[in-house]
């Protein structure tokens, strides 16, 4: 019955994770039942001590994810944020908690959940690896470059999964993951290797999102877009902050530059 969440732990964003723990912890059925695996790049005693202070009955867990697996391998984005070495922490998360984990969700720092996670745990997979909230009708001519769609050998990688140039987007700042079927299946080394294409031929611009598209975009099990109501905190200085979704509301994500904090 445990319900198993990761994030990562920066003291950049220590704020905004201790804002993400306590709306999950108030918003669930069964709070005891939530257990949380947190990656850092490094032993920070005054981190762990602000979680157990705060959270003293918190059924946590600690990991260090080590940055020389992505050395050499993290290309130049637009925003700096997305270089960062822990924020590619994602892709190598089912090698880094127990085996005996067959089920996580991943949650970025910078979000707010206002129903019980128990719910999104719940989702049918249905045979798939990654379930997130899905839209269909993103145009990725701005998540790949021209050298991506001037390449007919890259370019053809999202024929028939949907529409051409418009195939189906995912936000990878909330995912529920399959790790079992993951490790099974190797999609550690099909990620790398989209990693290694960028580093040769540059045909994007935005951190480790791109990889997870070219790999999944359009194979995933779409779950209620109430569970991430992304691109809040849009760059308030050009004016770009985004309507939001229509309907109900599970999680607030100020995926944009803009944090609460």
């Amino acid at each position: 019955d445990r319900i198993h969440l990761a994030m990562t732990l920066d003291c950049n964003y220590l704020r905004g994770t201790m804002a993400a723990v306590q709306s999950i912890l108030h918003n669930s059925g069964c709070p005891e039942n939530v257990v949380f695996h947190f990656l850092w790049l490094r032993f920070d005693q005054d981190i762990k001590t602000s979680i157990k202070t705060t959270f003293p009955y918190l059924n946590f867990k600690l990991y260090r994810f080590d940055s020389n697996l992505v050395q050499g391998k993290i290309s130049k984005s637009i925003r700096e944020a997305l270089d960062e070495p822990l924020n590619y922490a994602r892709i190598y998360l089912a090698d880094i908690i127990p085996t005996y984990v067959k089920r996580i969700i991943y949650l970025d720092s910078d979000l707010v959940v206002v129903d019980d996670i128990e719910k999104l745990w719940r989702v049918d997979l249905q045979d798939k690896v990654l379930a997130a909230p899905e839209y269909c009708q993103a145009n990725f001519t701005q998540y790949f470059n021209d050298n991506f769609w001037s390449d007919p050998e890259l370019a053809k990688v999202f024929k028939g999964r949907d529409r051409g140039k418009n195939p189906c987007y995912f936000n990878t700042g909330v995912m529920v993951l399959d790790v079992e079927k993951w490790r099974q299946r190797g999609y550690l080394q099909k990620l790398e290797e989209w990693m290694a294409v960028q580093k040769q031929k540059r045909i994007y611009h935005l951190g480790s999102l791109p990889p997870f598209l070219l790999v999944f975009a359009g194979n995933i099990k779409a779950v209620d877009h109430s569970w991430n109501q992304h691109g809040l905190g849009g760059d308030n200085i050009e004016g770009k902050c985004r309507s939001l979704h229509p309907g109900a509301i599970s999680l607030l994500h100020w995926s944009g530059k803009g944090k609460p904090w």
